[in-house]
């Protein structure tokens, strides 16, 4: 008899990924294949076609099942991008092109929504999915029964061939009460009529098994538990496997993104600053604008690499340096005029390279801090995702000035995080 195995999906901005677990979290099969770019135009346009999705998430399906010889699938999750928005039929045929995250065109709907929402509310700001509803709502015309749906919504309806459902932490931009799940009352102010909201679930709650003519097109049998989803940051912290009040993941990308688990939400609009349900938890996270893209500016990973061999993170520089790739910051200063800070310049360029270091790791410090102020627990271990984790001297620096244990995390892979919800059924807690 078959050993059951769960598998992880996650649909990023250029690619699609899925992942196969078993019990012991171990990863038995992995499949993954590019997706073409968005379309991208003036006024901060950036869309796909949903289909292009579809068609992905079907080829790396019926690869990875094909390497599944002792394994038969027992459950699976899915992620997507946060704030990615369509518009479908009740039988989840798109009406048009999906908007991503980062298409910010619904300046005019984000200021329709800023005259009834909360001030702590996600739904605000020209990129939410809130936003973006309203402005396909008032370019698509749609008949009444039409749909809205987040990028993982949509893909888990293709696999059951049931549509209408969403998880809570895709809905938080979308304007639901991020305590309760629930729609509030200040959305009937903003004439919805024709669309359908999604009913909100938690992570991990069953939505069906998959369809007989996904089952064929896939190779996943027919007896497959598809389970609701999370967004692609949310899963990437599961596959850390953080859990507990005051574990804290840092990610050194190209920006530098902060998050905490916490017992209560934080929400901050001024600084960015909003917390996603987490099992029984919260998942509390701010973002500055310094990180890796700040170092790419003056080396590239090659230099960063040999340079970084010669550091000595028991000595400071004393170099005061905040890091920016161009003024303006939000987290942990507000401060849209703020003016980046890399001078002077020492002639040695290991010697400027960790006074760079130096200055990410202190917003990184006063980041955590910042959280703390607004009600967050304070950091008892960080675990580490993104390039910067891979720099063990930088991990040194990091470790000095945030006083509590510093690590690379083992695994921070998106589709990794949702293959352990569908293992367990939810987020771990």
């Amino acid at each position: 008899m078959a050993e059951p195995c769960y598998i992880g999906i996650d649909l990023g901005t250029s690619g699609c990924r899925a992942v196969a677990i078993d019990r012991e979290r171990q990863i038995l099969a992995e499949a993954r294949t590019a997706l073409p770019e968005p379309v991208r135009g003036d006024t901060g346009v950036v869309e796909q076609d949903p289909l292009i999705w579809k068609d992905a998430l079907f080829r790396v399906l019926r690869e990875l099942t094909g390497q599944l010889v002792s394994f038969e699938p027992g459950a699976l999750a899915a992620d997507g991008t946060s704030s990615t928005l369509l518009l479908c039929r009740p039988d989840g045929t798109p009406l048009g092109p999906a908007l991503m995250y980062n298409d910010s065109r619904s300046r005019a709907e984000a200021e329709e929504i800023s005259t009834v929402a909360p001030l702590a509310s996600a739904a605000r700001g020209a990129g939410s999915s809130l936003a973006k509803l309203l402005h396909l709502k008032r370019v698509l015309e749609p008949a009444s029964g039409t749909i809205a749906l987040h990028q993982a919504d949509w893909i888990l309806g293709c696999l059951t061939g049931r549509f209408g459902v969403s998880d809570w932490n895709n809905c938080l931009k979308l304007g639901a009460d991020p305590q309760t799940g629930a729609w509030p009352h200040w959305l009937d102010h903003l004439a919805l009529e024709t669309v359908t909201l999604p009913q909100v679930v938690a992570p991990g709650a069953a939505l069906g098994r998959v369809s007989p003519d996904t089952s064929l097109a896939t190779g996943l049998p027919d007896s497959t538990l598809v389970l609701a989803g999370t967004t692609d940051s949310t899963a990437a912290v599961v596959a850390t496997e953080a859990h507990g009040t005051g574990e804290a993941i840092t990610c050194l990308g190209s920006t530098l993104v902060l998050k905490i688990v916490g017992p209560v939400p934080v929400a901050a609009p001024d600084y960015g600053v909003y917390s996603h349900r987490f099992g029984d938890s919260w998942l509390i996270g701010g973002a500055s604008n310094s990180g890796g893209a700040v170092l790419r500016q003056y080396f590239n990973d090659e230099h960063i690499q040999l340079l970084s061999k010669s550091l000595r993170p028991d000595l400071p520089t004393g170099l005061d340096y905040y890091p920016l790739p161009a003024p303006g910051e939000r987290f942990p200063i507000n401060d849209a005029a703020l003016e980046p800070r890399t001078s002077p310049r020492p002639a040695d360029d290991g010697r400027f390279l960790q006074g760079l270091l130096e200055g990410i790791a202190a917003i990184e410090a006063a980041g955590y801090r910042r959280l703390e102020e607004l009600g967050a627990p304070p950091p008892r271990r960080v675990l580490t995702t993104g390039g910067g984790a891979k720099n063990p001297e930088w991990t040194l620096i990091r470790e000095r000035l945030l006083g509590v244990p510093v690590a690379a995390a083992e695994h921070h892979e998106a589709a990794y995080g949702s293959a352990i919800i569908a293992l367990h059924g939810g987020i771990p807690v």
